[in-house]
């Protein structure tokens, strides 16, 4: 069987041998708990690969693992998702601790029952304890039970890996990095996802310290500043090639140099105000009355010290295969693609290197699994809270929910089901990610929290959920009385306590009013967006996936006026090939369909948006630099590209392609010459329309120049406001005063639409302006033949048109560009607002 120097693994059970990289979970595809191999099976018997003890089995009989003499641990998991079943179909032959030999039976299951309530009957066998192996048989085909599978060198070694001679690695020369904050998250997530795309070790180093140059969490934890010293070093047969990459890479800035983070600082409020109204940031829009619930956590106990590293390991191990599993349930059911993308990182975080491996030296010190599990993430999290960044302190929730996910799972807490009533506020010092999707909808009415901000996962999913949310409360909430009355006015960030029954029967006329407003916009989603005295509106959707793009239509947007092209360039260490472009084109072609404009932008990137695979220059206000049109210029490799992967959607929708930052005319005759010539290549017959953004103000100031070379505008509020009054839209000081409704942003508007109109072509806004609701009359009476909005606000937009006179809304447009202010114009357009809703016919229940 096995010699002194060699260990052999039998097939635990019968069945089909199937590549690790083809299971559908990244966390045994990518081997972050070991490597090894998956049987499909057709027998019904877990049996034993080696003789050993059996070192953990979980209490749902689903996984087992076992320690040989030599050290040897070996993960056998049944299925995936099948934690879910609760121990239902499996029925387990041994105990922990029990001494098994070789081919006994350790776990018997009901296929049939299982294959209908799982995922995958995908069985996974893993050496958890790092030893190579070589193949007994080929990597596929058909196994039986008890077949050699496996053979693993030097098993009685010691799996320490050797020390490494500083010879063996590679060195760059040391370098002064340019951005102003250092690698903080943007810079620090390129540099990290570059190194990934080599099979070398790779390190950063920073004075004594070093980090994994693949883990985010590690770079940043370097705590770098403009202007440190720093070196890369490499270990590994690609070790030059990722030296010289990733110095040139930070050389160049990582794709950006940061803007500083200003603090805000907390408001005074009035003693006695503070008895009745607690004021904090709007998370998510709306207003609810209903009684105040507390939520606090158990305080979890925790030992120090573990039973033995081999066993500690495995507990890890098993509990961070459960926290995946049960994440990825949440993906498969999440409501939205924001909400899915938020659990995709929490499960790239339990596989995040940084954390395995501080976790991983604490258990080899002595430390239990939860022990070091607990230090590794809260030290981060920690660390995060203390970087100086409003959006990493908010993202270190995410980490703690994921700490805390696997916490449970290592001392075998099961998750609390929160009892609670209909008509429930909860009030919270901080919710998780996970217990705010897991929120029941038909009893939760919205929350409030101490923590968290308007930029948080937490504020994505209440908005996707519906939740009306205040984040940033003051901490004296915490001390409100379960079941006290408190009305929740998250448009103003009030929270009401003991509100008396004057501000509780104006709250229920204007809910409502709001509730029949939202039944009547769905029931007439699907008509035409037409003003009162009959004039038509095209109410497009503003979509970065083929998913966002079917739910739009089935709400009754007219077409796709966004396509960020972008979303398929991003988080990737390479380009999209044509061939995935041209597919994913083609399917949201088809999905708008024939009768339907669909106009995709191109590669809209550089500023905020860097590409590890484009290299650029530093740059000290990357927003005026080379972005947009600009940089697809300076690569016409890539705009190329994606202009033959475009025009294969030509014939399947009303195509349009939209070029974004255009501030020169010769810039878009260059592109349209790669664009003809491309078309030309293709043999086609026809082109697309071809359209510029007006983002900023020198295009806007020159539409008149640009109307004949172009067959339609789309005006991108958003950097259009930025630019036009030098205020950064994401500063926390001047945000607020960002307003699209400033005059001399209105102004521009007029501008762009009349110098379009006058050369017979059409304007569209597809910027956030267009999804608002109070924005409809000026946007219209501006001129306005397109609006451009997020998908849930799709029937609230049109029906926002078809309440409105189109002479009116000229009236309203032509009077608030001559005021003084954004606010001066808002508070216009409510009156406004108010006067027409007053004289609508009433809605129908």
């Amino acid at each position: 069987m096995a010699t002194s120097q060699q260990l052999q693994l039998l097939a635990p059970l019968s069945g089909v041998l199937i590549s690790l990289d083809q299971v559908p979970d990244p966390v045994f595809s990518r081997r972050v708990i070991g490597d090894g191999l998956c049987i499909d099976p057709t027998s019904s018997t877990l049996c034993a690969p080696l003789a050993g003890v059996v070192s953990n089995v979980q209490a749902s009989g689903h996984a087992i693992s076992i320690t040989a003499d030599t050290g040897v641990q070996v993960l056998m998991h049944i299925g995936l998702d099948t934690v879910n079943l609760g121990g239902q179909g499996f029925t387990r032959q041994v105990e922990e601790g029990q001494r098994v030999e070789v081919g006994q039976a350790l776990i018997e299951f009901d296929a049939d029952y299982v294959a209908l309530h799982a995922r995958s009957l995908m069985t996974l066998m893993l050496v958890v304890s790092g030893e190579s192996f070589s193949w007994c048989v080929s990597p596929s085909g058909l196994v039986e039970t008890g077949q050699a599978l496996l053979s693993l060198a030097s098993a009685t070694a010691s799996s320490e890996e050797p020390l490494i001679a500083e010879g063996q690695r590679l060195f760059s020369q040391s370098l002064k990095l340019p951005n102003p904050n250092g690698l903080h998250a943007r810079p620090a997530a390129v540099f990290a996802q570059a190194a990934k795309a080599f099979s070398a070790k790779i390190y950063l180093h920073k004075q004594q310290s070093e980090a994994n140059a693949k883990s985010l969490v590690a770079i940043m934890a370097l705590q770098t500043a403009f202007g440190d010293s720093v070196q890369v070093s490499a270990l590994g047969d690609d070790a030059e090639d990722a030296v010289n990459t990733l110095t040139r890479l930070l050389a160049e800035g990582c794709g950006e140099a940061l803007t500083a983070v200003v603090a805000v600082a907390p408001v005074e409020r009035a003693e006695a105000e503070a008895l009745t109204v607690l004021r904090g940031v709007c998370a998510s829009p709306g207003s609810v009355l209903g009684t105040a619930v507390q939520i606090t956590e158990p305080t979890l106990e925790v030992k120090e010290f573990g039973a033995g590293a081999h066993i500690e390991r495995e507990t890890l191990a098993n509990a961070l295969i459960e926290a995946d599993m049960a994440l990825q349930h949440l993906r498969d059911i999440a409501i939205s693609e924001a909400q899915a993308e938020i659990f995709k990182a929490h499960q790239e975080l339990l596989e995040d290197p940084s954390l395995l491996d501080q976790a991983q030296a604490l258990i080899v010190e002595g430390k239990s699994a939860a022990f070091a599990w607990r230090a590794a993430t809260e030290s981060t999290a920690t660390l995060f809270q203390q970087l100086g960044s409003a959006l990493l302190a908010e993202r270190a929730a995410d980490l703690a929910d994921v700490g805390v996910r696997v916490l449970k799972l290592i001392l075998g807490v099961r998750e609390r089901a929160l009892e609670l009533h209909a008509g429930t506020i909860l009030i919270a010092d901080q919710l998780t990610p996970s217990q705010t999707a897991g929120l029941d909808t038909e009893k939760v009415l919205g929350f409030a929290t101490v923590g968290g901000g308007a930029t948080s996962h937490v504020a994505i999913l209440a908005r996707a959920c519906g939740l009306p949310a205040i984040c940033g409360m003051p901490g004296q909430m915490l001390a409100l009385a379960n079941g006290a009355q408190v009305l929740l006015d998250a448009d103003r960030g009030e929270l009401h306590l003991h509100p008396d029954p004057e501000a509780i029967s104006q709250w229920q006329a204007r809910h409502e009013q709001q509730r029949q407003r939202h039944h009547h916009e769905q029931a007439q989603a699907t008509q035409a967006a037409c003003t009162r005295d009959g004039h038509h509106i095209e109410v497009t959707a503003n979509v970065a996936s083929l998913s966002e793009t079917e739910r739009a239509m089935a709400v009754g947007s007219t077409g796709v006026g966004l396509l960020r092209s972008e979303f398929l360039y991003l988080d990737r260490n390479h380009a999209p090939t044509r061939d995935e472009q041209v597919s994913t084109y083609s399917a949201i072609a088809r999905a708008v369909g024939p009768s339907h404009n669909l106009v995709v932008r191109t590669l809209d990137v550089g500023g905020d948006k860097p590409l590890a695979y484009v290299p650029m220059d530093s740059e000290t206000n990357p927003f005026l630099g080379l972005r947009g049109i600009r940089l697809c210029l300076a690569r016409p490799d890539l705009l190329r590209e994606q202009f033959r992967a475009i025009l294969g959607s030509v014939g399947l929708t009303r195509l349009h392609i939209m070029l974004p930052m255009v501030t020169q005319l010769a810039e878009l005759r260059l592109a349209r010459q790669m664009l003809e010539e491309e078309a030309l290549a293709l043999n086609l017959g026809q082109l697309p329309k071809l359209g510029i953004m007006i983002e900023v103000p020198a295009a806007a100031l020159m539409a008149d120049v640009f109307a004949p070379h172009v067959d339609f505008f789309s005006i991108g509020t958003n950097d259009l406001t930025q630019y036009t009054l030098a205020m950064d839209r994401d500063h926390p000081r001047l945000a607020s005063q960002a307003d699209s409704f400033h005059p001399s942003v209105l102004r521009l508007i007029a501008l762009t639409v009349n110098a379009a109109h006058a050369h017979g072509k059409w304007v569209g806004v597809c910027g956030a302006m267009a999804s608002e609701r109070l924005a409809v009359p000026l946007l219209l009476g501006l001129g306005v033949d397109e609006l451009s909005v997020s998908v849930p606000q799709i029937p609230a937009i049109k029906a926002a048109v078809r309440e409105v006179d189109l002479l009116d809304c000229k009236a309203i447009a032509e009077q608030v560009q001559g005021l003084e202010s954004a606010e001066e114009v808002r508070e216009a357009l409510r009156l406004y607002q108010e006067a027409t809703v007053d004289t609508l016919p009433a809605l129908e229940n």
